[in-house]
């Protein structure tokens, strides 16, 4: 089974999730850990392949958790949110702004690391 990692604050984030998410994407993310794509997950539109969504959606609201798995034989949950666009279904830049920017120090590290 794959060891989860959380980034920055995205635990402190899951748990402020209705439970019914939470359930929902602590599901998926142990689906990842068993080397399983989950149906509700997705790669991240203007990202690496590698980079993917988990979309949960409760009471007229959509939540995410971006994570990725192809830095050693880890998946690190990069980010978990809310989704409140103002743009229709575009992710909001200042998200994809911080997953990039987690995704590249977590390659710096790794890089130094082998």
């Amino acid at each position: 089974m794959k060891k989860v990692v959380w980034v920055g604050d995205s635990l402190k984030n899951l748990k402020k999730f209705p439970e019914v998410v939470k359930d929902s994407i602590g599901y998926s993310l142990h689906k990842i850990q068993e080397g399983i794509v989950p149906r509700n997950a997705k790669p991240l539109k203007g990202l690496k392949p590698t980079v993917m969504e988990i979309v949960s959606d409760y009471d007229t609201n959509t939540y995410r958790a971006v994570y990725t798995v192809k830095i050693g034989a880890v998946a690190y949950v990069l980010h978990c949110f809310q989704k409140k666009s103002k743009q229709g279904i575009k992710t909001p830049k200042q998200e994809i702004d911080l997953i990039k920017q987690r995704l590249l120090e977590l390659e710096t590290i790794n890089q130094i690391k082998r």
